[in-house]
């Protein structure tokens, strides 16, 4: 059971996500029902670490402090192309190989990624920098569209709000149900989010750019509220399907059915986002063509509901 804590915090840390690690684990909530923790912030060398908001933290312990510690976590950084020292790579090896947890909140997943714990392993970061942790490290198993990943002892999350959803998951797999409820209840979060909840990536509403393809896509982008297939997107071409087809994918990275689906269900978020319109009239401009058709769009790629969406991000800058 976790009772020992020690957050690595690396140069240009984020104040936030560390202080979310600070919130979750930092606090003697004992005399609360809840459980106390021997924590502590380390860094490299036991001195001040500059945050990336521009002011430094004082920190009293170096990464010796690390060696005891049944769970390790590093929090979002921004350093030098998220380079790390071999010491900390050290550090983070040998906890995994005595079996504590490791986990890291948005980028610090560059840090486990430098240690090789993510070989082999899904994990995930923010949807902003996923792309680059693929590059980076070809034998992880990047999930873009997650809150957070458990694989083993190995804890990943995307950024900000979704370090508290992996931070109560460690809790609710240690403690039990009832204590993460009281703990999320105490910081005034939802109790349980799943990690497999998508997180809403910003994709902007436009094709990618192609060598042969852009003006049949610009032409479907025009008209998403009509029936469009393969055969008739191969017709804009002046292609066979099969041939259209195989194009597509060599230019786009996709099928033409999933290109089609992501435009439409884009297209369905702004319309929530920014406008008043009904699920049925939601539909019919996307070339969902009904209510319910969307609401399994949205099921099967965003992991919500048209509804739960709207509420979510419904903008109002009007």
């Amino acid at each position: 059971m976790v009772r020992n804590v020690a957050v690595i915090a690396l140069p240009e840390v984020a104040a936030f996500e560390l202080g979310v690690l600070c919130e979750l684990f930092g606090y003697d909530r004992r005399d609360e029902g809840l459980p106390g923790y021997d924590f502590a912030v380390c860094s490299l060398d036991g001195r001040p670490v500059p945050t990336h908001t521009g002011f430094d933290i004082s920190v009293q312990n170096d990464l010796s402090r690390v060696e005891a510690a049944d769970l390790v976590a590093v929090a979002r950084y921004c350093h030098n192309g998220y380079s790390v020292a071999p010491a900390v790579i050290g550090a983070l090896r040998r906890a995994h190989e005595r079996g504590a947890w490791v986990m890291s909140v948005c980028t610090g997943a560059f840090a486990l990624g430098e240690a090789g714990l993510l070989d082999g392993r899904r994990c995930t970061t923010h949807w902003r920098h996923t792309d680059e942790l693929a590059l980076r490290y070809p034998a992880a198993k990047v999930d873009p569209d997650v809150l957070y990943v458990q694989d083993g002892k190995i804890l990943t999350s995307a950024g900000t709000a979704a370090s508290l959803d992996a931070g109560l998951h460690l809790v609710r797999q240690e403690y039990g149900i009832a204590i993460a409820t009281a703990l999320a209840r105490r910081l005034v979060v939802p109790p349980h989010r799943d990690g497999g909840q998508a997180q809403f990536i910003e994709t902007p509403l436009q094709p990618v750019q192609c060598e042969t393809l852009q003006p049949v896509l610009t032409q479907v982008l025009g008209t998403l509220d009509q029936p469009h297939s393969v055969d008739t997107m191969a017709g804009f071409a002046h292609m066979a399907p099969r041939t259209f087809a195989r194009k597509f994918r060599k230019e786009t990275g996709a099928t033409p059915h999933d290109w089609l689906t992501n435009q439409r269900l884009l297209l369905a978020r702004r319309l929530l986002e920014d406008s008043d319109l009904g699920m049925d009239a939601i539909a019919a401009r996307t070339g969902f063509g009904s209510a319910a058709s969307l609401r399994h769009h949205f099921a099967q790629r965003l992991s919500t509901t048209p509804q739960a969406y709207r509420g979510t991000f419904r903008s109002h800058a009007a």
